[in-house]
């Protein structure tokens, strides 16, 4: 059974009025200087915030006295793999988080400050951004199971974009079109090679679909994996099977993945197994499972966003292949990953392992013994867990009989 911090990731599911786990990070990075006005690049970045939905907080995250030429890595978790986790909560130590006041719905009709705040959202490079506050940011350090570690905050009072954004010709489109679905537009974008991380800042500003709405970046997080994944699995059903037994390994910051890819027709198990000090386990080790079938995911995963984001570089992985599959994966979290680094730690984990060389082997269960020789775990401990090969191994396919 998992614990219920496993599960909860910092949402506050205990009832106490802060997270005792987040509590003991907060003393971790280096406060920027600050003062009650800063000029700098914004990677660029937007942050809102979920508290008093639907009236929220949003804003730019600056980084004072940084360069357009420096700023870029602030917010790009794909050039953190080889950054340690006190490398990258240093960095990120130093955004300041810029604080206003909307309603969700004052994306059909942003004011002065929105708009700006949306200008920056769009540019696919750092933009130059000044700030003014009512009095100077809190110095602090924000942690969260779904989003990166977060700096000092502040109320704004002033919001200027310094230079013109780089926006991407197809991202204009799509911000242009208030006819499309935001689902629609976000297939397009995708497709169009522009960035999750990009995708998922239109989203949460308010810039995607018919009806716009702002929307929390910790839900925006996830609904862009989601829909992406959606969209890829819709093609994906209908490729081939692959012909091999797959086995894929590696991980990231203390995220160590096992990916078995067999044939069959689609579906994707997720076992997440936490290891005794690992950052949210409290305890013994904790195991919990999730999965879809051909049919997709009924509701929203009770694994989380983690779900989602380990799923989608499958599904790319898939799709480059043009082949459906069975995917049986693990997430072993260890020790090693002492600090919540937000779920796209996860998508980065997954992408590293999908990236080595596959193994091939004769049977599912060479493969499960071949797999767990690398996972600290038992296999007594998460074998049992798994839907999909208990439906590989004990249901023969009609396929089987022919």
């Amino acid at each position: 059974m998992p614990s219920l911090c496993v599960s909860c990731k910092g949402k506050g599911l205990c009832g106490r009025p802060a997270c005792p786990i987040l509590e003991r990070f907060k003393s971790l990075g280096t406060a920027p200087k600050l003062s009650d006005n800063i000029f700098g690049a914004s990677p660029p970045s937007v942050f809102v915030g979920r508290y008093g939905y639907p009236q929220v907080s949003a804003g730019p995250l600056v980084p004072p006295e940084v360069t357009a030429s420096d700023a870029a890595i602030y917010d790009s978790p794909g050039s953190w793999n080889q950054l340690s986790i006190r490398d990258i909560v240093g960095l990120r130590s130093g955004l300041v988080r810029s604080n206003m006041k909307f309603n969700v719905k004052d994306a059909l009709n942003p004011d002065a400050m929105l708009q700006k705040t949306q200008e920056l959202a769009l540019s696919e490079k750092p933009v130059d951004t000044e700030v003014w506050f009512s009095k100077v940011p809190r110095v602090g350090l924000r942690f969260d199971g779904v989003l990166s570690p977060m700096g000092p905050a502040g109320e704004v009072t002033k919001l200027d974009i310094a230079q013109n954004p780089v926006v991407p010709r197809q991202v204009d489109k799509a911000v242009s079109d208030t006819d499309a679905r935001a689902v629609d537009e976000i297939g397009e974008l995708y497709n169009a090679d522009i960035t999750v991380d990009h995708i998922n800042r239109l989203l949460s500003i308010g810039l995607l679909g018919k009806k716009r709405k702002i929307v929390p970046t910790r839900w925006s997080i996830t609904a862009t994996d989601d829909m992406v994944g959606k969209m890829l699995i819709d093609e994906i059903r209908y490729f081939p099977e692959v012909n091999d037994i797959l086995l894929y390994s590696g991980g990231l910051h203390g995220n160590h993945f096992e990916i078995l890819v067999f044939p069959g027709a689609f579906a994707y198990e997720l076992i997440e197994i936490w290891m005794p000090k690992a950052v949210w386990s409290t305890g013994a080790t904790s195991v919990e499972s999730d999965w879809e079938d051909y049919d997709g995911k009924k509701g929203y995963s009770k694994l989380g966003g983690g779900y989602y984001a380990a799923r989608l570089p499958v599904l790319e992985h898939l799709h480059r292949m043009r082949r459906s599959a069975n995917v049986f994966a693990i997430r072993e979290i260890t020790p090693d990953y002492w600090a919540p680094l937000g779920v796209w730690v996860v998508r980065e984990a997954t992408r590293e392992a999908v990236s080595s060389i596959p193994v091939r082997f004769d049977s599912v269960n060479d493969a499960l013994d071949d797999m767990s020789f690398r996972i600290n775990t038992v296999s007594e401990m998460w074998r049992p867990e798994s839907k999909l090969l208990d439906r590989k191994m004990n249901q023969k396919r009609l396929m089987d009989f022919l």
